[in-house]
C-alpha cells in the first residue's frame, strides 16, 4: 500500500501511526478518509458559494502591480474561473486583460 504525499507541505515521507497518517517534515496528522472529503468551496465577500462561469462585481478599488491604473469598484466580471492558490478567481477584466482575483474583493451578482 502507497501512502498519499502529506496534503499540507507535499512530503512523500508520510507514515502511518495507527488511524492516523503524519508527516514528519511539518508534524501534520490527517487520517485517509479527511482527504476524500477535502473539497474546496470558494466564497465571495458576503458569504455566497462562487462557481465556474458565475458573474461577480469588484467591491474595492484594487491597484494592478507594475502600472499606475486600477480596477474600480462596480466593474462586473462575467464568465469567471475557479483556480488553486492564493488568488482563486481567474477572469478577464474588460479594458485590463485577464487577471487573478482574491475571492475576497469580489461579490456574486
Amino acid at each position: 500500500m502507497t501512502l498519499p504525499n502529506c496534503p499540507k507541505c507535499n512530503s512523500e515521507y508520510v507514515y502511518q501511526d495507527g488511524n492516523l497518517l503524519v508527516c514528519p517534515e511539518c508534524a501534520y496528522e490527517f487520517s485517509a478518509e479527511d482527504l476524500e472529503v477535502q473539497e474546496v468551496v470558494v466564497k465571495d465577500a458576503n458569504g455566497n458559494v462562487l462557481k465556474d462561469g458565475d458573474t461577480v462585481t469588484v467591491i474595492k478599488d484594487l491597484k494592478i502591480k507594475g502600472t499606475s491604473s486600477a480596477v474600480k469598484v462596480g466593474t462586473k466580471v462575467k464568465n469567471i474561473r475557479l483556480c488553486d492558490g492564493d488568488h482563486d478567481v481567474d477572469c478577464k477584466i474588460p479594458g485590463f486583460g485577464g487577471m487573478k482575483l482574491k475571492s475576497e474583493f469580489v461579490k456574486k451578482v
